[in-house]
């Protein structure tokens, strides 16, 4: 991976003369301009060790109707393109993607291209645990790219960093014949506006999940390295998009919640120390599993509700071709404090939610339907969705 961040970072230096390169629009000197900067980084990936994607180039536009080979598009293209990692690229990590003038003012669309699998060669991949590395079908990726409706704003003799977070858990679809593709689930976020939040987890909790989470949607997810530490960076700060709540999820542990916990324009909020980290109570799992009808692009979400309020725990995709899901959840009661500035956060347990999940099925076409279920007697099966 040592040659992909070089390469990238030559694409860094050499990009800002590739102005509109593929694209129907570029900078007008007559205009004033300003510089954006691309950067990509990843939230954890599900089952996997490796999921690889190549990007091309990027495309952003003043429009956000503009279609393919309309006016306007400016492109950011990578210099020798290189197979990127995703899931190296969390706790704040980022790969440069390449930077470009542009004319001052407001940009309401970005595209991500990437390259296209050829034969033998791999350009989009993934590798699960304990497999060997799979084709990522990547179909409308490789020509006209993902559509990113992100309003940001240029201003003039100023250089903008717009951070691309590629889901890649979210993104990736399991066919029946075991085939996978790439169902694309990225945001962007311009630096300017943004902070972080970072914290540690006990030892023994050393590779758990955390979610930045609003309203029961993750904005951001990471996972801990093995000091323990988390940073969720980057997330828009609270002046503009509200408080974020922190749920934390592994595998043989109840969850942890931590609510509203606020995010200040380049500054990082302090959730926990090494010192102090935030433990979670050993729980036993059961799973709930059913089908969803039809298959194609209906994604499923667990999510657990405490004082009124829903936070996500786990989310998987259908299987595109059978319909069918799983998902392992906790069954002890989950752990939630408040953060109110002071370290500690005390994390007290929620016993009328233990084992309590709602199972919301989310279709292609944007239905959504629900199912309640109660895992503490044991695992559910046949929790079906219809659309």
């Amino acid at each position: 991976m040592k040659n992909a961040w070089k390469t990238l970072a030559c694409a860094a230096l050499t990009s800002a003369w590739l102005v509109a390169c593929g694209g129907g629009g570029g900078s007008d000197t007559s205009t004033p301009t300003g510089t954006l900067k691309v950067s990509m980084t990843d939230a954890p990936a599900c089952g996997y060790n490796n999921v690889y994607v190549t990007v091309t180039k990027i495309r952003v536009n003043a429009s956000a109707n503009a279609g393919d080979n309309d006016a306007g598009w400016v492109d950011i293209n990578v210099a020798n393109p290189q197979k990127l990692d995703l899931l190296s690229l969390s706790n704040g990590v980022l790969a440069d993607l390449g930077q470009t003038a542009l004319p001052a003012g407001q940009y309401q669309q970005v595209r991500l291209v990437l390259a296209q699998n050829t034969g033998n060669t791999l350009s989009n991949s993934i590798i699960p645990t304990g497999g060997s590395e799979q084709p990522l079908d990547t179909p409308s990726a490789t020509q006209s790219g993902y559509k990113i409706i992100r309003p940001f704003t240029v201003q003039a003799n100023t250089l903008v960093d717009l951070v691309l977070d590629f889901n890649a858990c979210k993104s990736i679809v399991q066919r029946g014949n075991g085939s996978y593709a790439l169902k694309p689930v990225v945001s962007a976020t311009p630096t300017v506006v943004s902070g972080a939040i970072a914290g540690y987890v006990a030892p023994n909790d050393v590779g758990a999940t955390v979610y930045a989470e609003q309203n029961g949607q993750i904005v951001k997810g990471t996972v801990t390295d093995n000091t323990g530490q988390f940073v969720l960076s980057p997330l828009v700060q609270s002046s503009t998009q509200g408080n974020y709540d922190v749920v934390i999820v592994k595998s043989g542990e109840t969850t942890g919640i931590v609510r509203s916990v606020p995010v200040v324009v380049n500054t990082t909020t302090a959730l926990s120390t090494s010192q102090t980290p935030i433990a979670l109570a050993a729980s036993a799992s059961n799973s709930v599993s059913g089908t969803v009808t039809p298959s194609a692009a209906a994604a499923v979400r667990a999510l657990q509700s405490i004082d009124s309020a829903s936070y996500e725990i786990a989310s998987t995709n259908a299987n595109l071709d059978t319909g069918n899901y799983s998902l392992t959840l906790p069954t002890a009661a989950p752990m939630i404090g408040t953060y109110s500035g002071s370290l500690p956060v005390a994390l007290t347990a929620a016993p009328a939610a233990a084992g309590q999940y709602g199972i919301e099925a989310d279709a292609a076409s944007g239905a959504t339907q629900s199912s309640t279920v109660n895992l503490s007697a044991g695992s559910q099966s046949n929790v079906n969705f219809s659309f």
